[in-house]
C-alpha cells in the first residue's frame, strides 16, 4: 500500500494517480508492494533528518529509508517540496516533472538500482525517464 502524508502545506491533487502509477512502476521491475510511505515535507524538515540520521548536513530533495524483505518493497521516502521546485527551475522542467522524478527515484532505489558511481547515475537516469512515461492521468 503506498501512502501519502503531509508536514507542510503541500498536498498531490491526484493521489489515486500517482499511487497507480507506482504500483504499476513496482509491477513492471518483477517485485512486490509493501507499504510504502511518502512524506513531503520542507526543507528544514528534511534537512534535520539529514543530520539526524545520516550524518549530513546538506539540503536535498530526497531521503529514503529502505525497509524492504526480499522482492517486498517497504519503505519511508522524504521529499522536501521546495528542493524539488528549485531543482525544476535549475533542470528546466515543470515541476510536476521532477516531482515525479524524485518519487519514483526512491521506489527505483528499493528495486536494487544505486546512483552512486556514474554508470549507476546513469543507469538510474534511463529508468526514471522510463518509469515517468507510464505515468497516465486518466481524465474526466
Amino acid at each position: 500500500m503506498i501512502s501519502f502524508n503531509y508536514e507542510t502545506d503541500f498536498s498531490l491533487d491526484n493521489e489515486t494517480d500517482f499511487s497507480n502509477w507506482l504500483s504499476e512502476v513496482i509491477s513492471s521491475e518483477l517485485k512486490n508492494e509493501g507499504e510504502i510511505n511518502y512524506i513531503f515535507c520542507d526543507d528544514d524538515y528534511l534537512l534535520e533528518i539529514n543530520q539526524q540520521y545520516l550524518d549530513h548536513d546538506t539540503l536535498t530533495d530526497i531521503i529514503s529509508f529502505d525497509y524492504s524483505v526480499g522482492n517486498e518493497l517497504h519503505g519511508d521516502i522524504f521529499i522536501s517540496v521546495e528542493r524539488v521546485r528549485d531543482n525544476a527551475i535549475d533542470f528546466s522542467v515543470s515541476f510536476d516533472e521532477e516531482l515525479k522524478r524524485v518519487m519514483v527515484h526512491g521506489v527505483l532505489h528499493y528495486c536494487g538500482y544505486k546512483d552512486k558511481s556514474e554508470s549507476d547515475e546513469c543507469l538510474m537516469r534511463e529508468k526514471e525517464e522510463e518509469k515517468m512515461k507510464m505515468f497516465h492521468v486518466k481524465h474526466k
